[in-house]
């Protein structure tokens, strides 16, 4: 027998502020579903799973549930009222016994559960609340931008969690990877209409652009339609105007129809306003190191970053990725070591925490109220890119309303809080261009967007970010803090970081197998027709410690080159040969130090 859906809108219609946000939408979410929901900023992505977990009222249409069926929603700026830490707002409503899922779900998402309520991080509450819904484990679970605020390490936690449980569940998330790995069918919400298709996010964007060709191949057919009824109106209906009536009536339908097509929304009209040219050098770090309270954040880094590079900085909450950043741009200065900053410097900051943003001043005021908008002497104009522009224009290509002009940015979602603080960037010319966890929020096409003008940005870019996508086709190097103060440079995005750090673990794995092997009690010499070896297995004895020496002398050449952060972009070629040719060496080395270890075992027995 068929198991009942879990949850089922129907007919469903939602009004704010005079627009519609959904109208006769329908939605049924099945038990073990996995969903990716998915939709432009402002499309109502927050608000339908709102509704999904009974939140909000609909003001038409019916949400109904089995009974016993349990829902859990992911607040983004939750409740945490009458609990005195995050770890008691967290174990709220678990059955006696259960604490141990809070805590384990605190291990992997990386937050204290003895942290006061009071005192707690946007960051750390969210984490809490994530906490809590997983540790509740229920029927479906609804998870708005579960990967805000954490690290990758802390990503890839969750997204096992999630590929284990047997929970169904509705995604929203900026995260491609994230997505791609979890999403077993996509919902798309565009102008309030719920579209399903049965495969993974993967097949999102072939299936939504086939989506959009449709749609102007009929508008074009509708255009030239109402052209041709149009001329016959005019050149044909005098003689024939009684007859004919039904025709314009037609004309008229057609005309109405083309009006209640719905005009998709456009990317926002995004642009960094490159300033004068920096120097070759941006800056150099020399033996950097740097402590707080007690504990090393940088050990002897050195690092060199030159015009035009994309360097990512990866690494875990806390690892120092805030405090290497401050160094490299010359706003702290380390313990020891040396740093020289290169001329010409212009520097544009888009901040994680959205600091610059006052939360009650308007969105007007926010760009003509600042002195490093270049205000042009009209409250009513803004300097962008050296053009004066009409404040309400410029906010319109971020795809703002005339009406929010004048509203506080306090009421803006999080993805329009991200385009308002783009707004303000691309308006301040800039050399040095400073991105901490820019994806936050923003939607997949306008993460396109701002992935394509990062590439043709006419300066340096520095990137902090756990967005593994983001980091795959932005960044040119990839710098990681991986504990204790050391920090590696790597060529190429996150994939190619993992690749390289697999090969490095690799080589370290066979030296330890081969140090290991070395370290054992050497046995007696023995006559060649001895020990159980075959002549030809003698042979190979012989010669393999001079061709693991070989090898060894080879992968440490080749190690080096590709220490140079800046091969990958000078010479992409000689890094992709030197890379295979790197694995192919760790690969023999592997298998020439097992060859030896089992025939120094079989001569010895």
């Amino acid at each position: 027998m068929a198991r009942p859906p879990l949850l089922q809108l129907s007919g469903i219609s939602l009004t704010f502020g005079g627009d519609p946000v959904f109208d006769g939408l329908d939605l049924v979410v099945q038990p073990g579903d996995r969903l990716a929901l998915v939709g432009r900023n402002g499309s109502g992505k927050s608000t339908l799973l709102k509704l999904m977990a009974g939140l909000v009222a609909p003001d038409h249409g019916t949400r109904s549930m089995p009974p016993g069926t349990s829902v859990g929603y992911m607040e983004q700026e939750p409740d945490m009222s009458g609990h005195a830490t995050l770890g008691d707002f967290a174990m709220a409503g678990l059955e006696p016994g259960q604490d141990y899922r809070v805590e384990a779900a605190a291990t992997g998402l990386k937050f204290d559960p003895s942290v006061s309520t009071a005192t707690a991080s946007g960051g750390e509450r969210r984490r809490a609340a994530l906490a809590r819904l997983m540790a509740e484990a229920p029927d479906l679970m609804l998870l708005d931008e579960p990967t805000n605020h954490l690290d990758i390490e802390a990503t890839l936690w969750l997204e096992k969690e999630l590929s284990d449980t047997r929970q169904a569940f509705v995604l929203i998330s900026h995260d491609r990877a994230f997505l791609r790995a979890l999403a077993r069918a996509t919902l798309w919400l565009d102008r309030g209409v719920m579209r399903r298709m049965d495969k993974g996010f993967a097949a999102f964007e072939e299936w939504r652009d086939t989506v959009w060709a449709e749609e102007d191949l009929a508008r074009h057919k509708l255009d030239r339609k109402i052209k041709a009824e149009a001329k016959w109106a005019v050149e044909g209906i005098s003689a024939r105007r009684k007859r004919n009536q039904g025709r314009v009536r037609a004309l008229q339908a057609l005309r109405s129809e083309r009006r209640d097509m719905i005009a998709r929304q456009g990317t926002a009209a995004m642009a960094f306003d490159g300033g004068p040219k920096s120097g070759r050098l941006v800056s150099e770090l020399t033996g950097i190191s740097k402590s707080f309270g007690g504990k090393t954040i940088l050990r002897d880094v050195s690092l060199r970053l030159m015009r035009g590079d994309r360097l990512a900085l990866v690494g875990p909450n806390g690892a120092g990725k805030t405090t290497l950043l401050k160094i490299i741009t010359g706003e702290l200065a380390p313990d020891a070591g040396t740093v020289r900053l290169g001329t010409n410097l212009e520097l544009a900051v888009f901040d994680q925490a959205r600091a610059a943003l006052d939360p009650d001043m308007t969105l007007w005021d926010s760009l003509t109220g600042s002195p490093d908008m270049r205000v042009s002497g009209r409250a009513d104009q803004v300097m962008v890119r050296g053009q004066p522009r009409h404040v309400v224009g410029y906010l319109k290509e971020f795809l703002f309303h005339e009406a929010q002009a004048r509203a506080p940015v306090r009421s803006l979602s999080g993805g329009e809080k991200a385009r308002l603080l783009l707004a303000r960037l691309m308006a301040q010319p800039s050399n040095l261009l400073i991105l901490d966890e820019p994806t936050n929020d923003l939607d997949v096409e306008t993460l396109d967007l701002l992935q394509e003008l990062i590439g043709d940005y006419d300066g340096t870019v520095i990137v902090v970010s756990h967005d593994r996508d983001f980091l795959d086709r932005v960044a040119s190097v990839t710098v990681a803090l991986e504990g204790n103060g050391r920090v590696t440079a790597y060529a190429g995005g996150w994939t190619d970081y993992m690749a390289q750090r697999k090969d490095q673990d690799a080589a370290a794995k066979s030296r330890t197998a081969k140090q290991a092997g070395s370290d054992r009690p050497k046995q007696q010499p023995k006559p060649e027709s001895s020990g159980g070896l075959s002549f030809t297995e003698q042979h190979r004895l012989k010669e393999l410690p001079a061709r693991i020496e070989r090898l060894e002398a080879e992968i440490a050449k080749l190690s080096k080159l590709l220490a140079d952060p800046e091969l990958f972009t000078r010479e992409p070629v000689k890094f992709r040969k030197a890379t295979e040719a790197l694995a192919e060496r760790q690969q023999a080395l592997e298998a020439a130090e097992e060859d030896w270890l089992m025939l120094e075992e079989k001569a010895a027995s």
